[in-house]
């Protein structure tokens, strides 16, 4: 180191994921067994898409039903009349449950259905005789998914019209929607259009929020709510245009998720919050290092511009380098999460601000402990170039000057700063499988330097055990590394791993005697064990005192009279 730093299987797969049950892969014309009681299909038509429907849906067909001697009992299309009926419900006879939900809309099978799965040995006189084998022309024409969106009955999901793509709104995400209200006798409780709302903050009852999060964009359903997911046994007021609903009612609701707007917390504390107004082009985002272009307004939280970047006729837009301090902490890590085109809204804290201090921008003063607000649209980005677009010379270049930046990051105490770059060294020189033997010389060098490097930030941010996998690494490649001892046994110490923390020591102790770091670490150690042995042997001194107090016959009569009002008590 060039710098001294402070010294499953298929059916598990199926349970875990809840995917639907699928029925035989049939051709047209050829007829398999569904399950195990001798229920039989033949594929007459094939369905549209991959989806079939699942029990609790409404499903409607068109159907022929004979007897095996080709004797019809049955027929929707002599009524012209499709049959609908719940999925899985128990509506209709077994084989049916088991066999529709094995098909596609638009297909068309024919079923034969075993007497057990039918009408059983009684049968249905006078059209269905005593255990009789039916057969069933079917074609499934459309279904709506019913969904038990609560898991308790408590709010029934009836999909009216299918949404848009697959994303669904999240607790942040502010959304609008459209919605009706009804009672169970069809009395209008409430209706309104363009509501918007945040979803964990929820609007009118708990069960829009709830229903709200399973649906996609454009998607309109009609709920069914419970009481203890509307208003209880308290029920609601009359307020304004809304209706009053009595305690303990059943609600319709017709909800329409019209669009929303995704709000995501950009760092892990919820201090830097980024809402999505325009969505951006493709997927990729700029990396650490990018150079990205911007249209800029900063506000203060009472709507007043401190800042105005790239917005004015001819202007050039605001340029900056992530990761390279050039704006704040919540701007830099935002952008590293948006898109070309995107134009979001960012809530800034303090933090990640301008902090505790006034800061004077070019409209106006940053008063101190401000959160800000930054409408930031980019243009563009030019992204750092990444490992695998780099020959062996330009990855060990890249490398080494990643180390010498995390160097002066570390000595300017940017701690967590240094450790990225670090890592990101690393990175560049990781699979050197392919390097001539003289690159890979310099590869081992730079990973050695690097890691220890990174240990000791990890050390400084108190990350013992992120500080240990490092020093290990490095001794998988110098098993006789010092430094790379020295601070595992620092990190063990902290990790109140004593005795690995001593084996380090000691090896470090044998390659290099006269290592001052390495002995006054050794003196610490010493101190820890000598304190850790006296409260371990303070614990046990007291345990068994205790044990020798309990099983003394003064003790033990003491005992007795303690009970003895317990006993008087219990005669009383």
């Amino acid at each position: 180191m060039d710098e001294d730093f402070d010294m499953p299987r298929v059916e598990e797969m199926n349970e875990d994921f809840d995917l639907p049950d699928e029925g035989p892969v049939l051709k047209v014309g050829e007829e398999k067994e569904i399950g195990h009681q001798g229920l039989k299909k033949k594929l007459l038509k094939e369905g549209e898409g991959w989806d079939t429907p699942n029990n609790g849906d409404e499903v409607e067909v068109h159907y022929t039903g004979t007897l095996l001697d080709g004797t019809q009992f049955d027929s929707s299309r002599d009524s012209g009349t499709p049959f609908k009926f719940t999925l899985g419900q128990g509506q209709v006879i077994k084989g049916w449950d088991e066999g529709i939900r094995t098909m596609k809309k638009g297909e068309s099978a024919l079923f034969t259905i075993p007497p057990a799965l039918a009408y059983g040995e009684s049968g249905s006189p006078p059209t269905i005789p005593p255990s009789a084998t039916l057969q069933f022309d079917v074609e499934l024409l459309s279904w709506t998914s019913v969904n038990d969106i609560s898991k308790d009955g408590g709010v029934i999901k009836k999909i009216l019209k299918e949404g848009e793509k697959w994303e669904n709104p999240k607790d942040l995400d502010e959304v609008i929607v459209n919605f009706e209200v009804q009672l169970e006798d069809k009395t209008l409780v409430a209706k309104s259009q363009d509501v918007e709302f945040t979803v964990k903050d929820g609007y009118f009852c708990p069960a829009i929020s709830k229903a709200v999060k399973t649906m996609k964009k454009g998607e309109k359903v009609l709920l069914t709510v419970k009481p203890q997911y509307g208003f209880g046994d308290q029920g609601k007021p009359a307020s304004g245009s809304e209706g009053a609903v009595p305690p303990n009612t059943t609600l319709h609701i017709t909800l329409e998720l019209v669009s929303w707007r995704t709000v995501s917390a950009v760092t892990d504390d919820k201090k830097v919050i980024k809402k999505i107004l325009k969505e951006g082009e493709g997927y990729e985002r700029p990396n650490e290092g990018a150079v990205v272009k911007l249209k800029l307004i900063g506000k203060l939280q009472d709507g007043k511009e401190f800042l105005k970047k790239g917005h004015a006729e001819g202007e050039d837009l605001f340029e900056f380098k992530t990761d390279e301090e050039q704006v704040i902490d919540g701007l830099d890590r935002a952008v590293l999460t948006m898109k070309k085109g995107e134009v979001a809204l960012l809530t800034i804290a303090p933090e990640y601000a301008f902090g505790s201090l006034e800061s004077q921008q070019e409209l106006a003063v940053v008063p101190p402990n401000s959160t800000v607000n930054y409408e930031v649209e980019l243009a563009s980005f030019e992204k750092d170039k990444e490992s695998w677009d780099m020959n062996t010379e330009e990855k060990i270049e890249a490398a080494g000057k990643k180390k010498e930046e995390g160097n002066a990051l570390f000595k300017a105490g940017k701690y967590v700063r240094a450790s990225k770059r670090y890592e990101k060294a690393v990175k560049y020189i990781d699979y050197d499988s392919s390097f001539s033997e003289e690159a890979k010389k310099q590869a081992k060098a730079l990973k050695v330097a690097c890691n220890l490097n990174d240990a000791a930030c990890k050390l400084k941010l108190k990350e013992y055990k992120q500080a240990e996998k490092l020093c290990s690494k490095v001794l998988e490649l110098e098993g006789r590394n010092v430094k790379a001892l020295y601070r595992r046994a620092q990190a063990y110490i902290q990790l109140a791993d004593l005795d690995l923390a001593e084996l380090d020591i000691k090896k470090a102790l044998e390659i290099d005697p006269n290592n001052r770091d390495v002995k006054l670490e050794h003196k610490t150690l010493k101190e820890k064990m000598k304190e850790y042995n006296k409260k371990e042997a303070k614990f046990y001194g007291n345990m068994f005192a205790k044990f020798t107090k309990s099983d003394s016959p003064d003790n033990n009569k003491a005992a007795d009279k303690d009970a003895e009002p317990m006993i008087v008590d219990s005669k009383a």
